[in-house]
């Protein structure tokens, strides 16, 4: 496990419980889902992952260490656990990308030739180059996506959190953020991500923790959480219609038992092929 969360309690103002004994377990080179349904805290876990938020009670453990919010120790940690919210507009305040983007490697105390190399790489990896010298005003909703995960990117973070990285976006927007994000897992980045998107966390994670009251209920292989219907009834929440269409094909004999269950929509429309014959 390269992030682990251990106990963790937190509460708002008022007493309004955000995290309450949560336990959590983040593989090396991973994709983990953390499903839950709006307002449950998932944010809130997120920013105690990287050091934002300080526990009332419990840890969190990088590489098996305990996290400290020391000036130095904090730096470290957020060094190699980065964090994009949500809302772009929350983090971006530079007027021009590039500017922006090399906020967090100066912050470093890297050379400018080294900054801006890493500012280079990253909106390159992001597929936004182009927009190195664009106001961070005149960029669209996608755009400022893009150059918050680019920010993120360039401090070379070992764990990227993502907060509901979907959100806002359009399918295509969707689906060419997640092809961005793959290659940056292929690079060796782990993948953190929250959403209330069961359907996206069963085409792309590898390991789903399903979220409810401030607690992990279940945590595994998205086959067996996200077709846990009692669990996802407590989220609120309903099975995939790719497993569910998956697992009635098996049910009727039209998919082997150990054949992997549809995860895309070329999957299933192959499943529907085969059947139809």
């Amino acid at each position: 496990m390269i992030l682990e969360a251990r106990g963790l309690h937190y509460a708002y103002a008022g007493g309004v419980a955000a995290l309450d004994g949560l336990d959590l377990s983040v593989e090396r080179g991973r994709r983990l889902a953390i499903l839950g349904p709006n307002g449950a805290g998932k944010t809130t876990l997120l920013m105690h992952l990287n050091g934002t938020l300080r526990p009332a009670a419990g840890q969190v453990l990088l590489d098996g260490e305990v996290q400290t919010h020391g000036r130095a120790a904090l730096a470290a940690w957020r060094r190699r656990v980065g964090l994009v919210l949500q809302e772009p507009d929350d983090q971006l305040f530079a007027p021009s990308v590039a500017e922006d983007v090399s906020f967090g490697p100066l912050n470093l105390g890297l050379s400018e030739d080294e900054t801006r190399a890493r500012v280079t790489e990253a909106l390159d990896s992001l597929r936004i180059g182009d927009l190195a010298e664009r106001p961070t005003h005149m960029l669209s909703f996608g755009q400022k996506k893009r150059v918050a995960i680019a920010g993120a990117v360039a401090m070379r973070p070992e764990v990227l959190l993502l907060d509901e990285p979907t959100a806002g976006l359009d399918q295509f927007g969707a689906v060419h953020l997640l092809a961005v994000l793959e290659k940056l897992r292929t690079g060796g980045a782990t993948l953190v991500f929250t959403t209330h998107d069961v359907d996206l966390a069963w085409a792309w994670a590898d390991t789903v923790a399903l979220f409810v009251n401030g607690k992990v209920v279940r945590q595994g292989p998205p086959e067996d959480v996200l077709a846990d219907t009692e669990a996802l009834a407590q989220a609120r929440l309903k099975p995939p219609l790719l497993l569910d269409l998956g697992l009635a094909a098996r049910d009727h004999g039209w998919l082997p038992p150990s054949a992997r269950l549809p995860r895309t929509r070329a999957e299933a429309m192959a499943l529907m092929e085969n059947i139809s014959r």
